[in-house]
C-alpha cells in the first residue's frame, strides 16, 4: 500500500492505517489524544506510540476527573514511570489539563462539540501531494491553541493542536497518493 511516507514502521503503520486521521467524537479519547500530542513535543510520534499503553495505565486510562484529583504522591510515581516520558512540565500539564477539561465541561456541551467548532463541525479535507506540502500549523490550529491556553491548558501551541488535529480526523492530511486520504472522504475539497 502507497502509504504516507511517515509510515514505514511498527507501531506507526498500523496507526496510520487505522486510527490517524478518522474523525474521533469522543471526549475522553479526544483528552487521550491531546495530553499524548503534547507529550511527545520534542519527541518523534513513535516513541509516544510505543509508550501508550504505559499512559493509559500510568493515567488511570486518562479520566480526567482522577487525574485532576493528582497531588504530590502521584507526580513522585509518574516521575519515577520509565515507561512515559519522565518531564515534570509534561506530567503537570496533563494534571492542569484535566482541570482545565472539566472546567469547560462546565460550560460547553462537551469537548467534543467544542474542539470540532473550530473546523465548523466537519473534517476539513486537504489534497496534499507531497509532505513537504502539509503546513505545521494552520488558522484553524492557531484559534485553538489561543482558546486553550486562554482556558488554562498547557503544551498546547498551534503545532500540537494542528497535530490533534490531523490524529482526530478534524483534517485529512493524508497525501492523495494514499488510499487512506480518499477512504476518509478526501474526494472532496476544502471550502
Amino acid at each position: 500500500m502507497p502509504r504516507c511516507p511517515w509510515a514505514t514502521t511498527e507501531p506507526a503503520v498500523a496507526y496510520h492505517d487505522e486510527e490517524w486521521g478518522v474523525p474521533l467524537h469522543n471526549d475522553r479519547m479526544l483528552f487521550e489524544f491531546l495530553i499524548l500530542e503534547g507529550a511527545q513535543a520534542g519527541l518523534s510520534w513513535t516513541t509516544i506510540l510505543k509508550k501508550r499503553k504505559n499512559y493509559r495505565k500510568a493515567f488511570d486510562g486518562f479520566r480526567p476527573e482522577k487525574i485532576a484529583r493528582y497531588g504530590a504522591r502521584e507526580m513522585k510515581r509518574l516521575l519515577s514511570d520509565a515507561g512515559i516520558v519522565r518531564n515534570r512540565l509534561k506530567i503537570a500539564a496533563t494534571i492542569s489539563n484535566a482541570k482545565a477539561f472539566l472546567a469547560l465541561l462546565e460550560e460547553m456541551e462537551s469537548f467534543d462539540a467544542y474542539l470540532w467548532s473550530f473546523v465548523g463541525g466537519k473534517p476539513i479535507q486537504n489534497r496534499w501531494r507531497r509532505m513537504a506540502d502539509v503546513p505545521a500549523r494552520t488558522a484553524e490550529s492557531d484559534a485553538m491553541s489561543r482558546d486553550l491556553l486562554r482556558r488554562g491548558f498547557k503544551f498546547v501551541g498551534s503545532t500540537i493542536c494542528y497535530a490533534l488535529m490531523q490524529a482526530t480526523g478534524m483534517v485529512n492530511d493524508h497525501l492523495v497518493t494514499c488510499p487512506r486520504h480518499a477512504e476518509l472522504g478526501g474526494g472532496r475539497r476544502r471550502k
